[in-house]
């Protein structure tokens, strides 16, 4: 045995011995893309509690049709993807406090239906009310 492969084992050993791990790199066939594919996302959007979009991407169009409820079109289809969305401060200007709560669905291949409520809040807005939010679109 040559003094180098000897190296390489009494370091491996060593390694063992210490609590180390000894890592044995193999080939793949299939990239790694080929095996899972990544989650993107295809739109966002930060809108005003009036419906106005204060920034974004991938939003074609937004539509506020009632107190707390919108309806926003994305320029990609929605099918299978992650809709998530949360209620914003619009930096300090929302009506709070209280508890807050935010509906997101799909109304079509690239409509998504928003509904935004204040549960806690007194009075007869004690559902429903205009509250800024944020969507992501993650496919």
């Amino acid at each position: 045995m040559n003094a180098s492969r000897k190296l390489v084992i009494g370091a491996a050993a060593l390694a063992l011995t210490v609590g180390g791990v000894v890592a044995v790199s193999s080939a793949s066939a299939e990239p790694r893309e080929a095996r899972q594919a990544a989650a993107v996302t295809t739109a966002w959007a930060k809108v005003a509690a009036n419906g106005q979009v204060l920034g974004g991407q991938g939003i074609t169009g937004i539509n506020k049709f009632g107190i707390g409820r919108y309806n926003i079109t994305t320029s990609s289809g929605l099918n299978g993807c992650a809709l998530l969305g949360t209620i914003n401060t619009n930096g300090g200007n929302d009506p709070g406090p209280g508890s807050s709560s935010i509906l997101v669905g799909q109304v079509n291949g690239n409509t998504l239906f928003i509904r935004t409520a204040t549960p806690s809040q007194p009075g007869s807005a004690a559902v429903d009310s205009d509250r800024p939010f944020s969507i992501n679109v993650v496919c």
